[in-house]
């Protein structure tokens, strides 16, 4: 029982599209938090289609993903 509730929210969580996880991603940060992941930050630029290079300031990214949101809900 406790493996098939396991597996459905791991499920879950693994759907998520690029727009949903950079969303949750400024959602987070507007609330407070901060990344501490780089790579993870980065790697969700790159899936919106951003050119994010390794050495890209975190700030940086967030602001271009958050920009690259803006654009999309237009």
């Amino acid at each position: 029982m406790l493996n098939k509730l396991l597996k459905f929210f791991i499920k879950q969580k693994q759907n998520q599209t690029d727009l949903d996880r950079a969303k949750s991603l400024i959602d987070a940060v507007d609330r407070g938090g901060i990344p501490l992941n780089a790579a993870r930050v980065n790697a969700i630029g790159r899936s919106l289609g951003l050119d994010v290079a390794v050495s890209a300031p975190m700030p940086e990214t967030i602001e271009r993903i958050r920009a690259a949101l803006e654009r999309a809900k237009s």
